[in-house]
This record gives C-alpha cells, sequence and structure tokens, in this order.
C-alpha cells in the first residue's frame, strides 16, 4: 500500500506570514497539485502566558507542543480557513486535526463540522481532543480538570446529532429537548474521527473502540501499545484494519534558524510502516526556507514511500 502524505498546514510561519490566511490556501492547492492526500490544521481559541511554560522553541520551524509556545502565537480558526480550502480544492483531504472539543457547545460542534463537511463534499476528518492549556480553559469558563468528561458527553450528543433529527440529551454537563440540525453532514453519521494524545491511556483506547476510524498519536507509540488497542478492538468486534494508523517525520535542528534534513527525519519511516501506519504527517516548514521549495519536497516525500511500497 503506498503511503498517502499529510501536510500539517498550520505552524509554518517561517515560510508563510501568519496574517496570509491566503498563502494558506494556495499552499493547500499546491499540495493537491502534488499528490498530497490531506492538510491538516490544529487548534487553539486563546493562548495564556503559560503556554510558553516551558520556554519557546528555539527554532520557528518545529512541532508546538505543551508549554514551548509564545502566547502571541496565531492560531486562525482552523473550521473557517478550511471552509476556503474546501471550494479551493475538490480531492485533498481537509483534517481538523486537534479540535478542542470541551471549548465549544456539542451541538454547535455537530452544525459547524456537519456544514463543513457537506460543504467539503465528504473529505473532512475529525480529531476531537481535550488539549493541555489551563489558561484556555480559564478564559472560556470551562472546567479543565473535567475536561475528559466533558468530551465523552459531547462525542456522544455529536454521533447523534449527526445521524439526524431529533436529537435530545439529558447528561451532567449539557441538557436540551428534542432538537434538529440540519442539513447535517455529507456522509451518513457524519465525517470520521480520529484520535490521539501521547501513549495509549485507558480514555483513548475506549474512544478509539466506540468511535474512531483512525489513530494519530502525539509521539511514537510501542508494539504493547498497539497490542492493547488491537485487544480492544477485538473484544468489541472490531478489528484494527478498521481505523487509519497516522504517523509523522520530524527534523532535528542544529540552530535557531536551521532547515532540517529531510533524509534523517525520514529514517523513521520504516518502523511506522512496519507497525501498520499508512498516512504520515509532514510540517513543509521544517524542510524547505520558502514555499517555492515545496513541491521539490513533496516530490522527495513521494519517492521515499515509494521505496518502502516496492
Amino acid at each position: 500500500m503506498s503511503i498517502r502524505w499529510v501536510m500539517v498546514l498550520t505552524e509554518n510561519d517561517a515560510i508563510v506570514d501568519a496574517r496570509d490566511l491566503g498563502g494558506l490556501v494556495e499552499l493547500s492547492v499546491t499540495a493537491e497539485r502534488h499528490g498530497v492526500d490531506a492538510v491538516m490544521l490544529s487548534d487553539h481559541i486563546a493562548l495564556g502566558p503559560s503556554a510558553g511554560a516551558n520556554g519557546v522553541m528555539a527554532n520557528l520551524r518545529d512541532y508546538a507542543a505543551p508549554g514551548n509556545q509564545d502566547p502571541a502565537t496565531a492560531w486562525p480558526s482552523s473550521l473557517v480557513l478550511m471552509s476556503a480550502i474546501a471550494q479551493a480544492t475538490t480531492t485533498l483531504r481537509l483534517v481538523a486535526g486537534a479540535i478542542i472539543f470541551p471549548l465549544r457547545h456539542p451541538l454547535l460542534l455537530a452544525k459547524d463540522l456537519g456544514t463543513l463537511d457537506l460543504l467539503a463534499q465528504g473529505r473532512l476528518v475529525v480529531l476531537p481532543t481535550v488539549s493541555w492549556h489551563k489558561d484556555e480553559y480559564a478564559a472560556l469558563g470551562v472546567p479543565f480538570h473535567r475536561r475528559g468528561a466533558i468530551l465523552d458527553e459531547q462525542l456522544d450528543i455529536v454521533a447523534r446529532a449527526w445521524r439526524g433529527g431529533p436529537v435530545r440529551h439529558e447528561g451532567e454537563f449539557y441538557r436540551f429537548d428534542d432538537v434538529w440540525l440540519e442539513p447535517g453532514p455529507f456522509r451518513p453519521g457524519g465525517p470520521p474521527l480520529w484520535f490521539g494524545g501521547q501513549g495509549m491511556h485507558p480514555p483513548l483506547v475506549r474512544r478509539l473502540v466506540r468511535y474512531g476510524s483512525g489513530l494519530n498519536p502525539f509521539g511514537t507509540l510501542t508494539a504493547d501499545d498497539l497490542a492493547r488497542l488491537e485487544r480492544a478492538m477485538a473484544e468489541a468486534g472490531r478489528a484494527m484494519s478498521e481505523l487509519e494508523l497516522v504517523g509523522g517525520i520530524r527534523g532535528r535542528f542544529d540552530g535557531p534558524d536551521a532547515v532540517a534534513d529531510l533524509d534523517e527525519a525520514l529514517a523513521a519511516l520504516p518502523r511506522q510502516v512496519e507497525q501498520g501506519y499508512t498516512s504520515i504527517c509532514f510540517k513543509p516548514a521544517m524542510f524547505c526556507r520558502t514555499v517555492d521549495e515545496v513541491p521539490e519536497l513533496i516530490a522527495r516525500l513521494h519517492a521515499a514511500g515509494a521505496a518502502l511500497s516496492a
């Protein structure tokens, strides 16, 4: 099976100005034109002082992670931006990566994500998450320590809302009588859901088994992690083949303005393919100094994937 490449579209300020959202749309068009399968956009609504509690990243080209971000880092609304990308492309999948569900009402999530899926004609993928930033939760008045329980209740509501109305709910966090959310998503049941996080903790396993169509972990998983998930899937009558395994390559930087070596980053690819990963994320700013270099980067990625599939 050939590798499907997923371009991380956010966090590319080193090659696209943070306020140039049209430039990100054009980068998506370039990705589609050169055979990239999907673009992924991450999510923050607001950042507080603790966003950089661990010290900001030494190189802007690196991945944003918990505690390594300047609070003034630009995080445009991924759903608004994906609406523009949906209209500018025809085959590219749109991955709403790391949508922080507990910061939004589940009916609003069902409406906005369902509408985007319809606009994109079924090309949307959603990765619900609880995220890590206490300041963000405090600013929006959501209890940080209950975020996992809130997500579980939201997932149930959204899944039922996507199946069609009427839907009602009586829970710990949300209560409402019969409502309809039309026109609803493109696909019956809504867009596929990916889940991720660090390690293979019990809530992640539970959500994957019940709702998951894909697994996109933050960092590497061990053979034991995958075996634990496979057992849980089997107990629920599901096969691992039902999950799209999404990995990634990551660059190493020799200095604050250095560009990572692609061949070094690709050294992690064979192990992931052996573990069953079929989709691989990459961030172009890690390996390119300008957007003009992106087509060549994509060509090299395709060549590396083809060599492993041969």
